[in-house]
């Protein structure tokens, strides 16, 4: 690697030459703050807060997009630039709705903790402000721009990562604002739900809708048998909500605090995810074997289900028709389960706690019901959950581990891995690898489809047949990848597409971290570790195997793919115009 040697408050470094002066001084432990910038996707220069003395430079300049160079001096800390920064964040707090007591983002705000640092005990430009019409008519996600910054990171990660570009920047001057094309509500364009944007956010300006009070409510009725499920991911990110290092797993803590938020039985999706790999494994050996559709797409993640409704209509046949783990849950709990606690389908209540936003969009699709009556109820982030907890008064780190309750405690590993990238795919093979050779097979960890990389490609071999595999996350991966399939430059027989770069590990719905720290860590890696380790230590590590999946189909769904199971655990999906 090329390097070259700088100063930076009077120390010499040798960086490597592709390095901003940010990148510089963070690789020397030299901190200098930042609003606009996230690492990898929006680095423009926009907020002024990483301003710094460049020696020969006119004015100051701007860290983040000032590229390093042979015999370059910076300064950090001079009296002009910490004056700069400070008359910059006053203008910036000045036209924003500082109510930060009830914001969502309260003592997790990239611009509160700013204001803290930079010693901000007035405003002394307060001025005219625009009161802005807050959009809250997505079932997933709320737009406030009255707490808006304009550091333009939701839109770099909604073009860029996501490939969509639902919001942008529109007006100028003073009257700026990001929003929707022609004035529209999020819940009328072309945004999936992933909530990617609100992830990125340095402030209160997007979050989940809230839907905490319909879960309290529901509690509080008498005559509703209240369940609650939690995803795979789910468990290695709550945990960060209470201060608890990131991807610390902690599913017997979860499983006691939901418990006692007075759920009547508290389950794993994971075991749901063992019959998602039933469905789905049934339907990709049924094309193999009989000639039908390929390439096989995965359907378990609701923003790209969403986003290939909206501009990949024509490979709706190529999705699985298998609902997704929550769902699936939600069809038997009100079914099977209902048949064996005597209990009325229209009396039980459905709650799920997923680390995505689309979920709440998709608990809400027509289509997601079995004679009349919804799977789920409510989805709840993690965020959401967390917040519950901590209003229940529950001392969560010093809880004691508790289980599952019964009949959905037990899953196998490839359950628990649906949380990564690659983790379906996985789980699938290791079920469809022992149906067409008939055999247990004892190498069924396939690593050519782990890690967060965007696009991974792999030639599996099962018995005399090499299946063609890819897994994708971030849908402008995926659609560079479905437009190759599409022209004909890629042949694929099975593909996983998860909406959120890294799976679910890095949902909308997960805990939110700065900036800063991702700067430092790669959070999606630390959270797949921990999912990988309980598969790992798992004694059931295959769908087909576990006892409950066995079950269940024994006494109620007869076999996967019957009539019952279509009925049940199967759905379909519309073209959605823009």
């Amino acid at each position: 690697m090329e390097t070259v040697n700088i100063k930076i408050d009077g120390k010499s470094y040798s960086v490597p030459k592709e390095y901003t002066v940010l990148e510089a001084a963070r690789s020397a432990n030299i901190e200098i703050p930042t609003l606009c910038y996230l690492k990898d996707i929006n680095a423009i220069g926009a907020c002024r807060m990483c301003v710094v003395e460049i020696k020969g430079a006119r004015g100051l300049q701007a860290a983040c997009v000032y590229p390093v160079s042979e015999g370059l001096e910076v300064k950090t800390n001079t009296p002009m630039v910490r004056h700069a920064r400070k008359v910059n964040l006053e203008l910036i707090l000045s036209n924003h709705d500082r109510k930060c007591l009830t914001c969502v983002r309260n003592q997790n705000c990239e611009l509160q903790k700013l204001a803290e640092e930079l010693h901000v005990d007035e405003i002394r430009f307060d001025g005219e402000r625009l009161e802005k019409k807050v959009d809250d008519l997505s079932p997933s996600i709320v737009r406030d721009n009255n707490k808006c910054i304009l550091c333009r990171r939701c839109v770099a990660v909604c073009k860029k990562v996501q490939g969509i570009g639902a919001i942008d920047a529109k007006n100028r001057g003073f009257a700026t604002e990001i929003g929707c094309t022609f004035d529209l509500s999020l819940a009328d364009v072309d945004c999936v739900n992933c909530g990617q944007c609100i992830t990125a956010c340095p402030v209160g300006a997007l979050r989940e809708k809230d839907d905490t009070e319909k879960v309290w409510s529901l509690l509080a009725d008498e005559n509703k048998h209240v369940i609650v499920q939690t995803a795979p991911a789910v468990r290695v990110a709550i945990g960060e909500e209470f201060g608890m290092p990131i991807g610390t797993e902690v599913t017997g803590k979860m499983a006691a605090a939901l418990r006692r938020l007075g759920f009547a039985g508290v389950y794993d999706t994971d075991t749901a995810a063992d019959f998602t790999i039933m469905e789905e494994g049934t339907e990709l050996i049924e094309r193999l074997q009989n000639g039908g559709k390929l390439p096989l797409i995965t359907s378990c993640s609701p923003g790209w289900v969403k986003f290939c409704e909206h501009n990949f209509p024509e490979f709706l046949d190529n999705l699985s028709s298998a609902k997704s783990p929550h769902e699936m849950f939600g069809a038997l709990a009100k079914s099977y389960y209902a048949e064996k606690l005597n209990l009325d389908p229209q009396d039980i209540a459905v709650v799920s706690i997923m680390p995505c936003t689309a979920k709440k969009f998709e608990a809400q699709r027509e289509e997601l019901a079995v004679d009349g009556v919804r799977d789920v109820d409510v989805v709840l982030t993690v965020r959401e959950a967390a917040r519950m907890i901590k209003e229940a008064g529950i001392d969560f780190v010093n809880l004691e581990d508790e289980a599952f309750d019964s009949p959905f405690d037990i899953a196998s590993g490839a359950g628990v891995i649906f949380g990564a990238t690659g983790g379906v795919m996985e789980a699938a093979l290791r079920t469809v690898a022992d149906i067409l050779t008939g055999t247990d097979n004892s190498e069924f960890e396939y690593e050519a489809v782990r890690g967060t990389m965007g696009v991974k490609r792999a030639e599996v071999k099962i018995g005399d047949k090499t299946l063609k595999a890819a897994v994708v996350s971030g849908l402008a991966n995926a659609r560079r990848l479905l437009n190759a399939v599409k022209d004909g430059k890629e042949s694929y027989d099975f593909i996983e597409v998860m909406a959120c770069p890294g799976g679910c590990v890095n949902g909308g719905g997960q805990p939110i971290h700065s900036a800063k720290e991702r700067m430092k860590v790669d959070i999606r890696s630390e959270r797949a570790k921990g999912l990988y380790h309980d598969d790992a230590k798992a004694q059931i590590r295959k769908s087909h195997q576990n006892p409950i999946v066995i079950k269940v189909y024994e006494d109620y769904l007869e076999k996967p793919g019957s009539e019952k199971a279509h009925k049940l655990l199967h759905t379909h999906y519309q073209k959605r115009e823009f």
